[in-house]
């Protein structure tokens, strides 16, 4: 039976709720201190993953050598003295005991070999290579960390304690559902599930992942929506005798070539800017053009994605179907000007989100 609920992520900025200086940089010299380990702790699950997986390729090893990966205890040529996922997590406990909180070492584990698991076939083929972590992991942990959510004095934030470490969310001039779901979670309508700490650029992020119901639609399982994404009109959808185009080339491709026409003369004047601060100071302008050209990007595809999910519950679609799209990417991935400017695989994973939540099947010819 298909579930009636999604998980979805909100980021949301994080500060250390506390006066005190010492007890601040104290806060987040820890938290870069369990990045580091978490960093370290990631390749090391998924080379030992590999391996264990492939060690019957190691055929230069002596014949006493037991190919079967295995726990002894549940399989006769087992070689492991526990499961393999418990393998990982005794192998970091063995580096790691005392240094990180085992929570997060646990779910860390969990995580990785999930996402291992999903893709070791696509590994075998060559199609993908083993996931490479770097220095920024968000590092996972489990909702019964989480103790004192509540409101802020000034009742715009919220205020929690995780590990012990007190935070306060920065929302700012929230436009979106995240206080109305901050809410919802501190009344238990809504759950909070295994979750993530981001550290980004001196700024902290915690990537909650909460729970929500599907969006109840009258879908008809026979109407089918057949969508075709491409760099002149984005998104090109038909149903029936009804067929629709989204965005065109104008106001997407040409806007964010124009974007990068600045950018271009941008970088050509940097040497000339005014220093004062050094590169930072240079760089701040080309930087600033190399976001908005991001924003921009992201903007549309948000919208994209919205109208064709909106074009399919009006017409009652239950099926969406992305016509050629997978000899699409294939070609697009040879062409470095498509590869640059089309976003085809941005599109289609907000479609993917926004289809899910809405109760749609996605189907990737």
């Amino acid at each position: 039976m298909e579930s009636r609920n999604i998980v979805v992520t909100r980021k949301i900025q994080l500060l250390i709720d506390s006066e005190d200086k010492q007890v601040v940089k104290q806060a987040i010299d820890q938290l870069y201190n369990w990045q580091w380990i978490c960093f370290r702790a990631a390749n090391m699950i998924m080379s030992h993953h590999f391996v264990q997986e492939r060690v019957k390729d190691f055929f230069y090893l002596t014949e006493d050598i037991k190919l079967k990966i295995a726990d002894e205890t549940k399989e006769e040529n087992g070689i492991l003295n526990s499961s393999r996922q418990n393998t990982t997590y005794r192998l970091l406990s063995n580096h790691f005991k005392g240094q990180i909180p085992t929570n997060i070492l646990s779910n860390l584990n969990n995580t990785l070999i999930a996402y291992f698991n999903k893709e070791k076939d696509a590994y075998w083929k060559g199609e993908k290579s083993l996931r490479n972590y770097k220095r920024n992991i968000p590092m996972p942990f489990g909702t019964e960390v989480i103790s004192k959510l509540s409101r802020t004095a000034d009742n715009r934030n919220f205020s929690f304690r995780l590990f012990q470490i007190p935070f306060k969310t920065y929302l700012g001039k929230d436009r979106s559902d995240k206080k109305t779901m901050l809410d919802k979670v501190m009344s238990g309508t809504l759950k909070l599930r295994t979750s993530t700490i981001q550290l980004d650029k001196g700024k902290i992020f915690l990537l909650a992942a909460i729970q929500i119901e599907k969006e109840q639609h009258f879908l008809d399982a026979t109407i089918i929506a057949e969508a075709s994404l491409s760099i002149e009109h984005p998104v090109t959808v038909r149903i029936g005798n009804h067929e629709h185009a989204i965005g065109n080339r104008e106001e997407f491709l040409h806007r964010r070539l124009a974007i990068q026409a600045a950018v271009n003369r941008v970088k050509k004047a940097v040497a000339f800017n005014s220093g004062g601060h050094g590169r930072k100071r240079k760089m701040k302008s080309l930087e600033d053009y190399r976001h908005m050209e991001k924003r921009y990007v992201e903007q549309k595809l948000h919208v994209y994605s919205r109208m064709l999910i909106d074009f399919c519950l009006k017409h009652q679609a239950a099926t969406l179907l992305l016509l050629n799209q997978q000899e699409k990417e294939e070609i697009a991935k040879e062409d470095h000007y498509l590869l640059q400017n089309w976003s085809c695989y941005s599109l289609k994973e907000k479609i993917s989100y926004k289809a899910a939540k809405a109760g749609i099947q996605v189907i990737v010819e």
